[in-house]
C-alpha cells in the first residue's frame, strides 16, 4: 500500500543526525484523514526525544505539554495553565478529569489537524491508571463527535518499561496507535561525529563510555570532548570520574529511574555481574550469590528497561548471551562502583583511573569493539564483502568435543546467496589491543572444521579478522589470497 503523501517539513539546522525519526513524525504531524490520530515515541533518557517533540511542535504550530512528577489535581491544573498558554486564553480552564482534559486537548484540533504532545506520559498514568482506557474510549469515537477533529496525539516517555506495555496485546491502546517509534543513540560514527572525533581508536575508547547518547556531550560534559589520544585519559578523569559531574552518578540515575525496578541492590549486582564478564544466567547468578530463578525477574525487568540485551547464540539455540546496552553503565560497574569510597577523595580520580586500565581495556573496551564490529556488519559493510547480504550477526560458542572446550566466536554473520537465506557468511574474531596474525586464521578454519563435521554447511564461511591495531604481514598476505578479510579502524569508520 502506498504511504499517504504528507506536507515536507524541513529538518532544523540545530538537530544533528535524526533524519529517520524527524521523517516519521513530521509525517504522522501532517496526515491526511478526519479523526484523531496516536502516535507513541520511547527511547531511554537522554536520547533527545523532547528536543525533537518540542521541535516538531514549533515547526506545526504544534502543542507540546511537559508531564511532571505531581498530583493528579496539580497536573490537570498545569495542563489548563499550558492550554491557555498555547490558545491566548484570558482564563485557564480547568479540567476536573482526564476525560475533560482530554475533550479540552482534542479542540484544540477542531479546524485543523494540531500535534499535540504529551512528553513524560508515565508520569501521569502513576495518578490515574485509567487514563489509557480514557485515551481509548476517545479513540474510538470515529464516528462521532470527534470525527471532525484532527488531533495527531503524541505520547512520550523514557520508562522503557511501560512505555513497552502501552501498546501490548493486554494494553487498551492496543492495535491504536498509528506510529511507534523508538528512538535510540546515535549509531557508533554518528556518534564519533558529534563528538567531532576523527581519530577511530580515539573514536571507540570514547564511545565504550559514553556511548551514541547525544546528551552526554551537550549537558553532562559541557562540550568537553577529549582533545586527542593523549588526552583520553585526563578527559576520563575529569568528567566520569570527578564526583561533582553530573556524568559520574548518571548510571545509577538511569536505573533509579526505571519504575519496575524495586530491589535496586540486586539489580545493580546483577549489571555489575555482566560488566564483569558473566553473560549467562548461571553465570550471573553465580556472581550475585543467588539461584538463577532469584534473577529470572530482575533479568526480564532490565530488558524491557532496555538496559540488558539478551543475544541468542548463534550455534546454541538454547543458550543466550546477556550485554549491558548502555556503555555508561557497563563502564560504572566495571570502573567507577567498585572504588567510589577512593573516587571521593580529592585526588581519588587518577590513581582509579592508573589501576583500572588492565579492567577497562578487558572488560569494557573488548567486549565494546565486538560488538562494534557486530554494528559495522550489520550497518556499514559492504554487502559484497560477505558473498551475500548479512541478515542475521551475532556472536555464538561451538564445542570442540576432542580438545574438551568450546570456542567463542565474537562475529557471525548468516546471510542470503541468491534466493537461500540462512547461509553461514562467516566467522570473526576481534582483537582491540593486538596486532592479529595467521594464529588466528587458523583458530577460525579450526573452528569452520568443527562445525561442517556437525553438519554445518560452512562452502560459503570466510574467516575474518578484526583489529584495533592492525595485522602482521603474513596476516596481509593470506588477505591478498582471499583466505581471509581484514577489517581494522580505518574500514570500521570509513568504509562506505
Amino acid at each position: 500500500m502506498a504511504r499517504p503523501k504528507h506536507r515536507s517539513i524541513p529538518k532544523p539546522s540545530t538537530m544533528f543526525d535524526r533524519d529517520r525519526e524527524w521523517s516519521e513524525l513530521t509525517a504522522f504531524a501532517t496526515s491526511k484523514g478526519a479523526g484523531p490520530r496516536l502516535g507513541v515515541v520511547s527511547g531511554r533518557r537522554r536520547q533527545g526525544k523532547s528536543f525533537l517533540l518540542h521541535a516538531l511542535a514549533e515547526a506545526t504550530g504544534g502543542f507540546y505539554y511537559a508531564a511532571l512528577e505531581a498530583s493528579a489535581a496539580e497536573s490537570l491544573h498545569l495542563l489548563g495553565e499550558a492550554v491557555a498558554r498555547y490558545t491566548d486564553a484570558p482564563v485557564p480552564p480547568r479540567p476536573h478529569d482526564w476525560g475533560e482534559a482530554l475533550e479540552l486537548l482534542f479542540n484544540l484540533a477542531a479546524e485543523r489537524p494540531v500535534t499535540i504532545v504529551i512528553d513524560e506520559f508515565p508520569y501521569l498514568v502513576r495518578n490515574d491508571p485509567s487514563l489509557p482506557s480514557r485515551l481509548q474510549a476517545a479513540l474510538g469515537v470515529r464516528a462521532g463527535r470527534y470525527l471532525e477533529r484532527h488531533p495527531r496525539l503524541i505520547l512520550c516517555g523514557s520508562a522503557m518499561s511501560f512505555m513497552g506495555r502501552l501498546l501490548s496485546g493486554t494494553s487498551p491502546l492496543y492495535g491504536r496507535a498509528n506510529l511507534d517509534l523508538v528512538v535510540h543513540a546515535l549509531g557508533y560514527r554518528a556518534a564519533a561525529e558529534f563528538w567531532d572525533i576523527e581519530d577511530p581508536r580515539l573514536a571507540v575508547l570514547t564511545h565504550s563510555v559514553v556511548g551514541g547518547t547525544p546528551a552526554y556531550r551537550r549537558e553532562f560534559v559541557d562540550d568537553d570532548a577529549p582533545d586527542g589520544l593523549d588526552d583520553f585519559d585526563a578527559w576520563v578523569c575529569r568528567t566520569v570520574l570527578t564526583p561533582a559531574r553530573p556524568l559520574y552518578g548518571e548510571a545509577e540515575f538511569l536505573l533509579a529511574a526505571e519504575p519496575d525496578v524495586r530491589d535496586r541492590s540486586l539489580y545493580h549486582s546483577v549489571l555489575a555481574a555482566v560488566a564483569t564478564g558473566n553473560n549467562t544466567s548461571g553465570g550471573i547468578a553465580s556472581a550475585v550469590g543467588r539461584k538463577a530463578t532469584d534473577i529470572s525477574q530482575p533479568l526480564a525487568v532490565l530488558k524491557r528497561c532496555g538496559l540488558l540485551t539478551a543475544e541468542p547464540d548463534a550455534f546454541r539455540g538454547n543458550r543466550s548471551a546477556y550485554r549491558i546496552a548502555e556503555p555508561l553503565i557497563a563502564f560504572h560497574h566495571a570502573v567507577v562502583r567498585p572504588s567510589q569510597t577512593l573516587l571521593a577523595h580529592r585526588r581519588g580520580a587518577a590513581a582509579v583511573w592508573e589501576r583500572a586500565q588492565d579492567t577497562f581495556l578487558s572488560q569494557v573496551v573488548g567486549p565494546h569493539f565486538e560488538r562494534l564490529c557486530r554494528e559495522w556488519v550489520s550497518w556499514h559493510a559492504d554487502p559484497e564483502t560477505f558473498g551475500g547480504l548479512p541478515i542475521d550477526v551475532s556472536s555464538g560458542s561451538v564445542s570442540d568435543p576432542a580438545a574438551r572446550t568450546s570456542h567463542e566466536v565474537d562475529v557471525v554473520v548468516h546471510g542470503a546467496v541468491g534466493q537461500d537465506q540462512g547461509i553461514l557468511l562467516s566467522i570473526g574474531e576481534a582483537k582491540w589491543n593486538k596486532v592479529m596474525d595467521v594464529r588466528h586464521l587458523e583458530r577460525l578454519r579450526h573452528i569452520l572444521d568443527l562445525l561442517s563435521a556437525r553438519g554445518t554447511d560452512t562452502t560459503h564461511a570466510r574467516p575474518t579478522c578484526y583489529s584495533g591495531l592492525g595485522f602482521t604481514p603474513a596476516l596481509r598476505a593470506a588477505a591478498a589470497r582471499n583466505e581471509v578479510i581484514l577489517v581494522d579502524l580505518q574500514r570500521l569508520y570509513r568504509e562506505v
